[in-house]
């Protein structure tokens, strides 16, 4: 109840200033399953969260840094928020995700691990696709509005989920590519200029 009425708030007060809006959230389908989408502004995780609605059934991932401040740690973990070690074979955020993925929730995951520019480069990160292929839960890609949001307008576009899958024993080739394909699904969602 009292997460409903905070979510309610904060949908109120960023939808006035971001104009948000969220298309194909009929992909999102019931129980488990990991949204994967790009990420280029500190709000993108907030507006994945507005679309999933005003029931908690989601975990999202936010980098350590972010719980060394006392009152943000404790807003994270209210908002389904757990710390990842960037950079590193994380084991408790894996078994934290793992747990999640049991109990039916969805995962927000952004691949690239960090914020990425228009313009820019970046490398994804295979967690989601390793979670994805142990775990046999589809991937939602979402594409979400890049670079400042606010005042602007900002579309969140999901699009159909999919099951990853691989000829026998997943290597770290086929995390890679599975990876690849994510981010490939992601953006195919941009409108066309």
């Amino acid at each position: 109840m009292l997460f409903s009425i905070c979510y309610w708030i904060v949908y109120c007060v960023l939808w006035v200033f971001y104009r948000f809006r969220f298309v194909g959230r009929e992909n999102l389908v019931p129980g488990a399953a990991i949204v994967c989408g790009n990420h280029t502004a500190n709000i993108d995780s907030v507006l994945v969260v507005l679309a999933l609605g005003p029931k908690k059934q989601y975990a999202a991932m936010a980098k350590k840094e972010l719980f060394q401040i006392p009152i943000l740690k404790q807003l994270l973990k209210a908002f389904g928020a757990y710390p990842i070690s960037r950079g590193e074979n994380d084991l408790s955020a894996i078994k934290y995700s793992l747990k999640a993925i049991k109990k039916g929730e969805k995962l927000i995951i952004f691949p690239e691990g960090t914020r990425v520019k228009p313009g820019m480069k970046s490398e994804p990160k295979a967690g989601s696709a390793m979670l994805a292929l142990r775990t046999s839960i589809p991937i939602i890609p979402v594409y979400i509005t890049p670079g400042w949001k606010a005042f602007k307008g900002c579309t969140l576009t999901f699009g159909e989920p999919y099951y990853p899958q691989v000829e026998g024993k997943p290597t770290a080739k086929d995390y890679q590519e599975v990876t690849e394909e994510i981010m490939r699904r992601v953006h195919a969602l941009a409108p066309v200029k």
